[in-house]
């Protein structure tokens, strides 16, 4: 009688299974599984292809007849002088466009938070939104044209205000700034928004309480907006800093060219001439892994540091 009423306590504590859990909510389950379908097959699946870094990779035999060679290409990669001057500079162009593209659009959000005309802050976040769907094809064919030496419509105002015309994807000492500021132009907007809907899901009973309190607008951005999507800003930067070795290559790819590969090629474009034009699959996997290795640990770090600061991380 005694178990009995223990293995009773027990189930009504624990609750209904695991399958009686999931068949509640198949439907839901149901609508999940061509997400997981579509990461195993084009996530997973191809991960066995990083066995190419340890192989000795030949075409005509495939991956798996190739024969392996362990940490050979690794030991070749780390001797080559060009692939520290290409990780160098996904470092640095990372790092620029994180200092100066992070804090953009939480700027921009609290300014248009605190905008009061409605129709003027729809119609700026529709501005702002819109390079986000434009391609960077599209968009370096636009950059190609508005900043040529020689009929760009920048260096047009630059040459009539008595000014030498600036090479802006042409000189390695503008590429950069350039490639920087037309990155945070086209992408800040999504994060904006990003911004904005995690401010409009403050309490605002909160700012009644402060506005009661003699609480200013500045005030009130400071002690409750700030705090209130600061999990929001943690998340985000986590993600940032997990994808630091992302420098941006189709960006990079449709605007660089040969004369400025000393300061804008990276990691992603090194991989792409390797493993597509000089066919040198090994070498190309070899650097992939490596940075995928690198990204996954500075998530880590940056999830563990974000925890240690009392906030919570992603995981």
């Amino acid at each position: 009688m005694g178990k009995a009423v223990v293995s009773k306590s027990r189930k009504v504590r624990n609750g209904p299974g695991i399958k009686t859990y999931i068949w509640k909510h198949k439907y839901l389950y149901l609508m999940l599984v061509p997400a997981i379908v579509y990461y195993i097959i084009f996530c997973y699946v191809p991960m066995y292809g990083v066995t190419i870094a340890f192989k000795d990779f030949n075409p005509m035999k495939g991956i798996m007849r190739s024969s392996w060679v362990g940490f050979e290409t690794f030991q070749k990669l780390f001797s080559m002088e060009k692939f520290y001057s290409v990780f160098w500079n996904t470092i640095r162009i990372s790092l620029i466009r994180l200092i100066f593209g992070f804090p953009f659009p939480i700027i921009i959000a609290l300014m248009l938070n605190e905008l009061r005309h409605l129709r003027m802050k729809k119609v700026i976040q529709t501005a702002i939104y819109i390079p986000n769907f434009i391609s960077w094809v599209v968009l370096g064919g636009i950059l190609t044209s508005i900043l040529s030496m020689d009929s760009g419509i920048v260096n047009g105002v630059i040459k009539s205000l008595g000014f030498q015309p600036i090479g802006f994807l042409t000189d390695e000492k503008f590429f950069v700034p350039t490639m920087v500021v037309s990155m945070i132009w086209k992408t800040f907007g999504w994060n904006t928004i990003i911004y904005l809907a995690a401010i409009t899901g403050i309490d605002t009973q909160l700012y009644e309480a402060a506005t009661v309190d003699g609480a200013n607008r500045w005030q009130k951005l400071v002690h409750i907006t700030v705090p209130c999507i600061r999990s929001i800003i943690i998340v985000i930067l986590i993600t940032r800093i997990g994808s630091l070795m992302q420098a941006g290559f189709e960006q990079i790819f449709v605007l660089y060219h040969p004369g400025v590969y000393g300061t804008a090629d990276i990691i992603d474009t090194y991989v792409y001439r390797m493993g597509l034009q000089d066919g040198k699959f090994e070498l190309a996997t070899a650097v992939g892994l490596f940075k995928s290795v690198i990204n996954f640990g500075l998530v880590v770090a940056a999830n563990k540091i974000a925890r240690m600061s009392g906030e919570e991380g992603i995981y």
